[in-house]
């Protein structure tokens, strides 16, 4: 498929989702989320990337969020029904993101608002540079300040006191909060951003396929486990499921 406003490229089973719309700090209007929602349908089912990284074309930032003048304008000249469908269809994005089978590397400098905080928030592994920035932005423009899927991911990732506060007031997660609160694994310099998040992922690209896939989908289910005891059952199947399959490929 050729793609308008993103970019992908695969090697040695990495392959990089570039948000490309720079002119607007890569913000996301329907072409992109038609040709997200394409890309991710084709990266669940591909044989030969095991690991994703993101990142947003240009030097202003990572994503700015909606695009306020095509989309946004567009939304409000809808109908309820067609509004709402629109919304959902944004949101699956965020779970489509998070039942792929690959580890996502999010590379994020400058600006990650709004849809692209929540793409942050999306991913595996956050790497970023010293000017990185997050907010919630929705509830700066007048809308709910929980939205695609914020109001799941943040409790999770820094906890519900601080993220209650970033969400209710819309204000900037610097970098150096960033990294305080565990949000982000890693801070680089800018020029060091991709190839730090290449480093990662080719750590991981050398370890079992199968074994990434159930680390991932493990982490997953355990984020919605109520108990100790269900956390340990799933552990315990994959791991079973993993040494039956190493006996299996040894004896081939």
């Amino acid at each position: 498929m050729d793609y308008t406003t993103i970019l992908y490229q695969e090697k040695d089973h990495i392959g990089h989702i570039t948000l490309n719309r720079p002119k607007c700090i890569n913000a996301l209007n329907k072409a992109m989320i038609d040709e997200l929602d394409q890309l991710f349908d084709d990266l669940r089912k591909s044989e030969t990337a095991r690991v994703l990284i993101i990142s947003g074309a240009g030097e202003k930032g990572f994503c700015a969020g909606l695009d306020m003048k095509e989309t946004a304008t567009e939304m409000f000249e809808r109908s309820p029904e067609d509004i709402y469908k629109l919304q959902s269809r944004t949101s699956f994005l965020y779970y489509k993101i998070r039942r792929l089978p690959q580890p996502i590397i999010a590379a994020i400098h400058g600006a990650a608002s709004g849809a692209g905080f929540s793409f942050a928030m999306a991913a595996d592994v956050r790497v970023i540079s010293g000017d990185a920035r997050f907010n919630a932005a929705y509830i700066n423009i007048g809308l709910g300040g929980a939205d695609l899927a914020s109001s799941y991911f943040l409790p999770k990732l820094i906890g519900t006191g601080r993220a209650h506060e970033f969400l209710l007031t819309g204000n900037f997660m610097s970098a150096q909060e960033a990294m305080q609160l565990g949000f982000a694994s890693r801070m680089v310099e800018r020029e060091k951003l991709l190839d730090t998040a290449y480093e990662i992922a080719n750590t991981m690209v050398s370890k079992s396929p199968l074994g990434l896939m159930m680390t991932k989908e493990a982490i997953n289910q355990a984020l919605d486990m109520c108990s100790l005891e269900q956390a340990l059952h799933m552990e315990n199947r994959n791991q079973a499921f993993m040494i039956a399959a190493m006996k299996i490929h040894k004896n081939d």
